[in-house]
């Protein structure tokens, strides 16, 4: 049994069938030209609509990366200015120090000069008085002795002479 089904599916296998093959074609066509009007259509739409939107996506995202590297760009210089301004800053700080330092140098040597001479001439004023001071003690030891040894008071004007006489004498013995 087996056998007669193999030999009748071979003799139906040798025969040409055109009407067959006729139909297939004519059914694979419609089938073409419904799927190219219902299907291939749209989704060769919806193809394009895809790549305009990502050629729109690509256009977009170098613009984005054009201008961030100009902000790029634009940070860097303004942090470059900023610090060239603070170092400009540092240095006009360091020399306006070194000044007032120069300054208060100057001002404390003045004031320290001043304060020296002050102290000279006070002590050049304080040696004249007791110059003077010990110059009446003189006088007066002076004119005690020579009353005690002339025994007689002295006049005013012997007593200046005499005086005289005396600190001329003790200048020359320096």
């Amino acid at each position: 049994m087996n056998l007669d089904y193999l030999v009748l599916g071979a003799e139906a296998h040798e025969a040409f069938n055109g009407g067959d093959i006729l139909a297939t074609v004519i059914i694979f066509l419609v089938l073409m030209l419904l799927l190219k009007k219902f299907a291939w259509g749209p989704l060769m739409g919806i193809m394009q609509q895809r790549e305009e939107l990502v050629a729109g996506e690509i256009e977009a995202a170098e613009n984005a990366r054009i201008e961030s590297a100009k902000a790029l760009e634009e940070q860097k210089a303004l942090l470059k200015e900023a610090r060239t301004e603070a170092q400009a800053i540092i240095e006009s700080a360091k020399k306006q120090g070194e000044v007032q330092r120069d300054e208060i140098i100057t001002a404390a040597r003045t004031e320290a000069n001043r304060l020296k001479d002050s102290a000279v001439r006070e002590i050049e004023t304080e040696k004249e008085k007791a110059i003077a001071a010990v110059r009446d003690e003189v006088v007066s030891l002076s004119v005690l002795a020579a009353s005690k040894v002339l025994g007689k008071e002295i006049s005013e004007e012997d007593n200046s002479a005499l005086i005289k006489e005396t600190i001329a004498k003790a200048g020359e013995a320096k």
